[in-house]
């Protein structure tokens, strides 16, 4: 795909000097081996609105847009364009993401000073292959009726020891005032127990002469549990043959007690969480991608080898408790949730850990491997939880997280989930003992059936 028209217009119309360079979805590693004398910086583009209309942000690829800095500064409110609306626009103008130039669409452009301060800036062209390389001279000539401040920050990242989360939690929670937060610890932190039925199934687990009547029988003590698995084995997804009358049928013809166990017990702790701090859309929006990873986690283990593959029904379990962490914030911290959800719907193009860690301290995936290791959940799942985010993580049972890190991914480089897609490292790949092109062609197949595996996601809502 070539640069689009528009943009080379508005910057040969303003007689501006340019390169061609390569995407931005290669840039990270691009950057990484840059010297520290070659002073460059990528550009990233946001489109957002308030109730005097849509306005772009131009920033550092790296830096997360921080809300509260723009309304002090501008005094505007902001909050991410729906992509449901921007990708129509995007579509018109034959492109992939919003072209880093100013006033695109005729908007008011807002420039973070960040950017003033690089000799050298590679503008996203929005065609999704192609940067353009500007001098700070010619840069500074295209937005000079922009308003400029400082409006981002440098994401942080994601500690990868996990020895100090609990501390890093607790001081988080206690220093709320220092994040506009007005809640005591003793006030906030009432984080419920480990749901009956999910101790019933672990201790199920434990017990090498447990069957599927075992199961089926703990199942079926909370009908509204035993009506999810049903209906999950039911779904068009599996294409089991015949009704599927019960949790029993639910086992042997479709689902196998490995899954069913590790499916029912991911649902029980999901209903654990008092969500009344989301709204629908991202009740419905965290659901999709908890079923959605975990039929990628669940295609990905079947095309690796027996001899390397990593236990089923706890990669299974893993990929559908992989954004757990984020019903616990909404659960830990409701009257801060809207403005963590505010920050992640903006920030599209940083991992939300990154996003979370600026705000609170500490990230959700760190948050959630804390309970779930207090609720003394598989040492598996734990690592999954905290490690997904560390393609280098290479402690016991680092194929989980490995998992749930490369399903993420593909489903970003789909534009599915949170964050922008970045390249997964060949040595991820060889860990797992997983073909790249096996990979690929695995989500595209379980993406072909995304409309089953909504249905499913609707009918655990309720």
């Amino acid at each position: 795909m070539s640069v689009p028209a528009s943009v080379i217009q508005i910057l040969e119309s303003a007689n501006i000097a340019y390169q061609l360079k390569a995407s931005h979805t290669r840039l990270n590693a691009v950057r990484t081996s840059l010297s520290p004398a070659v002073d460059t910086c990528a550009v990233k583009s946001l489109v957002l609105q308030d109730n005097q209309g849509r306005l772009q942000v131009l920033l550092p690829m790296d830096h997360m847009l921080d809300l509260a800095s723009v309304k002090a500064q501008f005094g505007r409110n902001l909050e991410a364009v729906p992509m449901a609306e921007l990708t129509p626009l995007l579509q018109q103008q034959n492109l992939k993401t919003v072209p880093a130039i100013p006033e695109w669409q005729g908007m008011t452009t807002m420039v973070d000073a960040a950017l003033l301060r690089h000799q050298t800036l590679w503008l996203d062209t929005g065609d999704g292959e192609q940067m353009l390389e500007l001098h700070q001279p010619d840069f500074k000539s295209i937005i000079k009726s922009a308003c400029v401040g400082e409006l981002a920050v440098p994401a942080p990242h994601l500690p990868d020891s996990p020895e100090m989360d609990e501390e890093q939690i607790l001081f988080s929670l206690k220093n709320f005032t220092t994040l506009r937060i007005k809640q005591r610890l003793d006030e906030t932190l009432e984080l419920p127990p480990l749901p009956e039925t999910a101790q019933r199934i672990i201790k199920l687990r434990a017990d090498p002469d447990a069957d599927i009547s075992d199961l089926a029988n703990i199942v079926e003590l909370d009908p509204a549990l035993a009506a999810q698995v049903v209906s999950w084995a039911s779904s068009p997804y599996y294409s089991a043959p015949g009704k599927i009358k019960s949790v029993h049928d639910a086992i042997v013809r479709v689902l196998g007690f490995d899954m069913v166990l590790n499916l029912a017990l991911g649902l029980a702790l999901g209903r654990t969480m008092n969500t009344t701090a989301m709204t629908p859309r991202q009740t419905r929006a965290y659901w999709q991608g908890a079923v959605c990873t975990a039929a990628v986690v669940e295609g990905l283990v079947t095309s690796i080898a027996r001899e390397h593959r990593p236990g089923f029904g706890m990669a299974y379990l893993s990929g559908l408790l992989n954004n757990f962490g984020y019903l616990v914030l909404a659960e830990v911290f409701p009257p801060y949730f809207a403005n963590i959800s505010r920050h992640l719907e903006v920030n599209r193009h940083i991992p939300a850990s990154s996003v979370e860690q600026h705000l609170l301290g500490v990230s959700s995936c760190q948050i959630a491997a804390w309970l779930l290791e207090s609720w003394h959940m598989p040492e598996e799942v734990v690592i999954a939880m905290r490690h997904q985010n560390n393609p280098n993580y290479q402690g016991e049972h680092s194929s989980y997280p490995k998992l749930i890190y490369v399903a993420r991914q593909l489903l970003a480089n789909k534009g599915l989930g949170h964050g922008a897609y970045q390249e997964i490292p060949a040595k991820v790949y060889e860990d797992l003992h997983l073909d790249p092109v096996t990979a690929s062609i695995t989500v595209d197949n379980i993406l072909e059936s995304s409309h089953d595996l909504q249905a499913i996601a609707e009918k655990i809502q309720g």
